[in-house]
């Protein structure tokens, strides 16, 4: 069985896509399974719940007094709208750092109005327009809580990270897990399809009191999550407290859905070459020949169970779908 994203022009295939996916159950079993789920991809940015959940189990996240927004941004790839910007400086103030304590380095507001309006303002972007600004605020409030010192927090040997790879052992049940470096210059892990289900599945549980608190900020303020228009939100607002979901760069995603059939169930997804376009329509897809999806969270989610494809005149010119053979 595969999943095959097809892109066409006009009624000729242009480019196919290939994605795997893994499906975990309360078990620890693999119920569903398209390609390889011992592949081993880059989590990327859909480590963050957890990385917000080794903040939380630290004790970091209530001795700076984070609220469930703040936690929610710490779980963000945000589009750096100004509630994002304010959210995240908020966080900076609770725990008595500044801009020059961020390690995340700079680059403009992924939402285009805002980046228009910031230039429109004559300011420069900074590094809470950072898509990972929450993650990092998380992170310098793991320095603060334990060593008092942010300097350095980015790197492999510092505390704070030291603190998240163990959290991570312990989630993941692997001992020793290849990390890289990420866009934003800490460590993220490489792990199997079947582990980042897994540990998605853990995500969708009550066993670890962190990861409930994670679960709850995400699907309460899906708007920090992400942004206006993007996948995350519009996902988790869809599933209303029953499912979050966090992609990652080169398309990487992991869902957590709760009481489906009685069943809490861990879920990845990874587009083989990488491409955007694919997983949204795969997500869906997936989640519609399941059986996982109810009629109302299928209805919201209608704008992603098919892409036409618009050229400069916006004139259709073809379509992007998702088939999956059997």
């Amino acid at each position: 069985m595969s999943i095959l994203c097809r892109v066409t022009r006009g009624d000729l295939t242009e480019s196919i896509h290939v994605i795997f996916a893994t499906v975990v159950d309360d078990s620890g079993n693999i119920v569903f399974s398209t390609g390889d789920p011992n592949y081993v991809t880059c989590i990327r940015s859909s480590l963050k719940p957890f990385q917000a959940a080794a903040a939380i189990r630290c004790g970091a996240v209530d001795a700076a007094r984070f609220d469930e927004g703040e936690i929610a941004l710490m779980c963000a790839s945000h589009l750096g709208e100004d509630v994002h910007v304010k959210t995240a400086q908020k966080m900076l103030s609770k725990i008595g750092y500044t801009l020059n304590d961020y390690e995340c380095g700079i680059h403009p507001p992924a939402d285009m109005l805002s980046r228009h309006e910031l230039i429109r303002s004559g300011a420069q972007p900074n590094p809470l327009h950072n898509n990972c600004s929450g993650k990092h605020a998380g992170m310098l409030a793991i320095a603060k809580h334990l060593v008092n010192n942010p300097k350095n927090y980015i790197k492999p040997d510092n505390i704070v990270q030291k603190t998240i790879y163990e959290a991570l052992q312990d989630y993941s049940e692997v001992r020793d897990i290849p990390m890289e470096t990420d866009g934003c210059s800490v460590p993220t892990a490489f792990f199997t399809l079947e582990t980042i289900a897994k540990l998605y599945q853990k995500l969708s549980t009550e066993d670890h009191p962190e990861l409930v608190r994670v679960f709850n900020a995400m699907s309460s303020y899906p708007y920090n999550v992400a942004g206006k228009g993007h996948f995350d939100t519009k996902f988790i607002t869809a599933l209303d407290g029953n499912a979050i979901t966090k992609g990652g760069g080169e398309s990487v995603r992991g869902i957590a859905m709760k009481n489906r059939d009685g069943k809490n169930l861990g879920i990845s997804l990874k587009v083989l070459d990488g491409s955007p376009r694919a997983m949204p329509i795969g997500t869906v897809t997936l989640l519609e020949h399941l059986d996982l999806l109810t009629k109302e969270e299928l209805s919201k989610l209608k704008e992603f169970r098919k892409r036409e494809r618009k050229n400069c005149r916006d004139k259709n010119i073809g379509q992007v779908e998702v088939y999956i053979e059997s």
